[in-house]
């Protein structure tokens, strides 16, 4: 069978490896649909601390259940289309002990720490699998990217009596403005692109804000009546941005960061102790919220189509990585369409 590796930094290629068979407790899988994820850009960038190479990226997919290994329970029909839980979790550090697995120490996410799934078939565990009537390839590829969002908006426990601020409308920014629309607060876009703050008021931010050309700060000021807002997701990954972050929420609001800073972060510090704040990191998903993003995009409450940025065969998965690097403000989520 045929897998997409990126070889080393700034390289990719197609080789040819052994289809695989279903152990114990596994499941065969042909990929039909595929997204790349910012970790997957970060790997071909050479800027993925967590990545060694040569690697098959992508953990974001939409598949077919071809063949069960042994001691399997076969939950869902062989020939059913499914999406993919793409971590794993020890059973045994400090968070799996408190029942948070998302954020297992120890934790492997396909395409990054292990093979990922831009290849024709692979394997994986039968438990790892959803099924989700009513929804395309496309869509069960679009599952995972959102519910990063929406992880960051159930760690920042949003309430309808909220005002949400959330910085950055790329795809996980995106989910984390459905899941607090989801919950009916009041959602604040923030970005540079004007195109992406109006795929942001799609996704249910009610106010977008383009941060280059007017003052944030009076603009949120003037939005909240002076008190700034409750919550504020980072979803940049910007020292700027969660400098920004702690400045502008309100007294005894919350602050979640999904992404990393590309460079060390200086902060003033008072403002965690004045305001009170809650600051919190928010990482992968978990199968609850998994749940939440499959009933949103069943109820056909998201605006897919617009934010799938360009659908590419397997044969052009390469180029359209070197594309995205070289003009990444342009590309919200590309797709690789296998079958």
């Amino acid at each position: 069978m045929r897998a997409f590796v990126i070889t080393e930094a700034g390289k990719t290629s197609f080789i040819e490896k052994e289809e695989p068979r279903p152990g114990a407790g596994e499941v065969l899988l042909a990929i039909r649909r595929a997204g790349f994820c910012g970790s997957d850009l970060s790997t071909f960038r050479g800027l993925n601390p967590l990545v060694s190479y040569p690697r098959i990226p992508g953990h974001e997919l939409g598949a077919v259940i071809v063949e069960y290994g042994t001691g399997t329970e076969k939950r869902i029909p062989v020939g059913s289309e499914v999406l993919v839980m793409p971590y794993t979790s020890c059973g045994k550090c400090s968070s799996c002990r408190q029942s948070r697995f998302n954020c297992c120490r120890y934790n492997q996410t396909l395409g990054v720490q292990r093979e990922g799934g831009i290849c024709e078939k692979m394997v994986v565990p039968e438990s790892k699998i959803l099924q989700a009537s009513g929804l395309s390839l496309a869509e069960l590829a679009l599952v995972e990217p959102l519910t990063v969002g929406f992880h960051a908006v159930h760690r920042a426990r949003v309430t309808s009596l909220d005002t949400v601020l959330v910085f950055g409308c790329g795809a996980i920014g995106l989910g984390a403005i459905a899941g607090a629309a989801q919950r009916q607060a009041t959602v604040i876009a923030v970005d540079l692109d004007p195109e992406k703050l109006a795929l942001a008021q799609k996704a249910g931010a009610s106010i977008g804000i383009d941060s280059g050309k007017e003052s944030l700060h009076e603009r949120l000021q003037e939005i909240t009546h002076g008190e700034g807002p409750a919550v504020v997701i980072e979803a940049v990954g910007l020292p700027a941005t969660f400098r920004a972050a702690v400045e502008e929420v309100c007294f005894g609001g919350r602050v979640v960061y999904i992404g990393y800073a590309k460079a060390p972060v200086e902060y003033e510090t008072k403002y965690f102790v004045q305001k009170e704040i809650d600051i919190m990191g928010s990482r992968n998903a978990t199968p609850e919220d998994f749940e939440a993003v499959i009933r949103m995009l069943q109820k056909k409450e998201y605006p897919v189509a617009e934010t799938l940025t360009q659908t590419v065969s397997f044969d052009r998965a390469g180029e359209a990585l070197a594309e995205w690097s070289a003009n990444p403000g342009k590309v919200t989520k590309i797709q690789i369409q296998i079958d």
